[in-house]
């Protein structure tokens, strides 16, 4: 009897005393916690040494939960990059099969290109010479566009030059001198370019008006231009080779057609000045006076020396 009566003696000791302390657990923590906010105040750097402490402790427990959390981390990103690289393979494979095809289109036109040219005695252009030159003065204005190089006559620039950067044709050089050369910019009220409008292949000539947006005139009649079409030079005149790129239409409307210049002329550092040995407008044939060309006119027969 007494051997049965101790364990249900014993569990009925602890039911009370645990259910106490399940009781006044919550209010035993929330004491020390407001003991410890005192202290804290009272004394900062104790709480400090033991916040360091606490955590000096803890650090190496964090380390190494951490490290199954990372590892779990950095296998989901491998295995979403290896995902990405699968659709990027599979693109990659595509753009490839389509470049092998232009390839071959283009080897082809090529051939076609080289033989033609033969049968027809055509004469290539000649290869250009170029001038690189940096910017040092800007002398835009309300009456003026152009800028200022550091190159002239010594350096090989030469006037009627195409100006052009990376992303299309800046201007041509209208005056050069010995170290300098000034460029007149597409945009100035005084350019005159022509120009061809593609895909339509639609000729005209592009006039500045001295704003950041020159307009084109002289369409054929029932020309169709469209919103974004590419503007590239003729080589009409003989001042510029032809398919330099010059902008795309920036606007269609009833006042005219504008065009956005590729090139941004607040951001022209540097320019090549290019020679293609294309005399055009630029040169004129010199006019020979009066006197000069009296002088070497034949005596007409029976005249009197």
């Amino acid at each position: 009897m007494g051997l049965k009566d101790g364990p249900r003696s014993v569990s009925g000791i602890a039911q009370p005393i645990k259910s106490v302390a399940q009781r006044f657990a919550f209010l035993a923590l929330l004491l020390a916690a407001l003991a410890l906010m005192i202290l804290g105040k009272v004394d900062s750097a104790l709480m400090e040494r033991v916040r360091v402490n606490v955590t000096d402790t803890v650090a190496p427990i964090l380390d190494v939960i951490s490290k199954p959390v990372e590892t779990v981390n950095q296998l989901i990103e491998e295995a979403r990059d290896l995902y990405d690289l699968r659709d990027v393979n599979e693109q990659l494979k595509i753009d490839n099969s389509r470049l092998l095809q232009w390839q071959t289109v283009a080897r082809k036109l090529e051939a076609e290109n080289k033989e033609l040219r033969n049968i027809l005695s055509f004469v290539p252009d000649k290869e250009a010479r170029f001038v690189t030159a940096r910017v040092i003065a800007d002398t835009g204005g309300a009456f003026a566009n152009s800028i200022i190089l550091n190159a002239g006559e010594q350096a090989g620039a030469r006037k009627g030059e195409a100006a052009i950067t990376g992303n299309g044709l800046v201007g041509r050089v209208a005056g050069v001198g010995a170290r300098s050369s000034r460029v007149l910019l597409i945009t100035d009220l005084n350019s005159r370019i022509p120009v061809i409008v593609q895909p339509g292949g639609i000729r005209a000539i592009m006039a500045g008006n001295n704003s950041e947006q020159p307009r084109l005139i002289h369409l054929p009649p029932g020309a169709i231009v469209s919103h974004g079409d590419r503007v590239e030079t003729s080589g009409h005149g003989g001042a510029f080779p032809p398919g330099l790129p010059v902008g795309r239409v920036s606007s269609v409307d009833e006042p005219g057609i504008t065009v956005r210049p590729f090139v941004d002329r607040t951001r022209l550092g540097y320019v090549r000045l290019l020679d293609y040995g294309l005399a055009g407008i630029v040169e004129t044939p010199p006019v020979q006076s009066g006197i000069a060309a009296a002088g070497k006119r034949r005596p007409q027969p029976g005249a009197r020396q």
